[in-house]
């Protein structure tokens, strides 16, 4: 199907003109600075955080290009990828008017960011093994609807979504179909970044916060067509990440090998934690996982959640999602975090 953004934007945006900040009006390395009114001597701590960073972070994308296998051109950086999930649907949805879809149980963000821009939401449900009903969620599109959400490797249950059913939707949708891959380096399937060239509507979001382990940084990669890149770069505010982030991901950014290891450590501990999972009496199900989680279900999750609690181990209870009845979401620790995990829990399974 033919796609054109132009008819995907809010008219508003079209002809939007953005801030033009100092460094986009002069974007040399060299010079005499006294375009932007900022202290000309130094911190007060004493260190070099007086001048405003690259609006644009061309130095990571740069480096990070080769690493993703994409162009520059088709990065977007964010404050996490709530960043460019807000921005998506300012960009797009006309309050009380347009709409986007989602699939529950899925990444809670879409459905703030629908709220808090008054955007409506069709929801269609994933089936019971968390795919996509793909024949109900094209019937459920509307020519209001701008954005479809797919969260695959999906949160809360953990599982890739089955790519067929991703391009289904691609080639028979018009508007902007998302696919949030927060979790992808843990999965045993490509990204779909290597469709970014085939399909101008796709985007997909990934996080430096779970691999990389950087979630404290707050950075959320954005990948795209250089059109929609632009749109992005337009409504975004002119600084909007820091320049010590940008620092510390330039350095992070010669670890690749470490992140690899650091990922290998975590699905040899996902093994590990599920194989001692299964074996305790209190288990009912333990879904499959392509993340750093396990979606597990309990035969009292809300006795479990209070006992690990009480004993100061906090997961995260999803028993009240839609089909996750009795089910508790846990990450993967480290070993020696697993260990007392399953030691708290043969504990519990004994006083049951």
């Amino acid at each position: 199907m033919t796609f054109d953004l132009t008819k995907i934007l809010r008219p508003h945006i079209l002809n939007l003109v953005p801030y033009s900040s100092a460094r986009d009006e002069y974007t040399g390395k060299e010079g005499i600075f006294l375009d932007a009114n900022e202290n000309p001597y130094q911190s007060v701590n004493g260190q070099h955080w007086n001048r405003y960073p690259d609006p644009y972070q061309w130095a990571i994308k740069e480096k990070l290009a080769p690493i993703k296998g994409v162009r520059p051109t088709q990065i977007f950086l964010g404050n996490g990828s709530d960043e460019p999930i807000d921005l998506l649907v300012r960009a797009t949805c006309t309050p009380r008017e347009d709409n986007m879809l989602l699939m529950p149980p899925t990444y809670g963000m879409y459905q703030v960011s629908a709220d808090i821009n008054d955007v409506p939401v069709i929801k269609v449900p994933l089936t019971s093994d968390f795919q996509i009903d793909t024949p109900r969620v094209l019937a459920e599109l509307t020519p209001k609807t701008k954005i479809v959400w797919i969260c695959s490797p999906n949160n809360p249950s953990g599982n890739l979504v089955q790519r067929e059913a991703i391009l289904e939707i691609l080639n028979n949708f018009q508007g902007l179909v998302v696919v949030d891959e927060a979790y992808i380096d843990f999965a045993s399937e490509p990204s779909f970044t290597q469709e970014l060239d085939n399909y101008p509507n796709l985007i997909v979001l990934q996080t430096f916060s779970k691999a990389w382990g950087l979630a404290s940084l707050r950075l959320g990669m954005c990948f795209a067509s250089e059109e929609i890149i632009k749109v992005l770069n337009k409504i975004k505010p002119p600084y909007n990440l820091s320049g010590a982030t940008q620092q510390l991901l330039l350095e992070a950014l010669d670890y690749v090998e470490t992140k690899n290891q650091l990922v290998n450590d975590i699905l040899a501990e996902r093994e590990h934690l599920r194989t001692n999972l299964a074996a305790l009496p209190l288990v009912k199900r333990i879904y499959p996982s392509d993340s750093n989680f396990l979606l597990v279900e309990f035969d009292d999750a809300s006795a479990v959640m209070q006992y690990l609690i009480d004993q100061k181990i906090i997961v995260r209870d999803r028993s009240k999602v839609i089909l996750c009845d009795g089910c508790l979401r846990i990450t993967v620790g480290t070993a020696e975090e697993n260990k007392t995990l399953l030691d708290t829990l043969k504990a519990f399974a004994i006083m049951a």
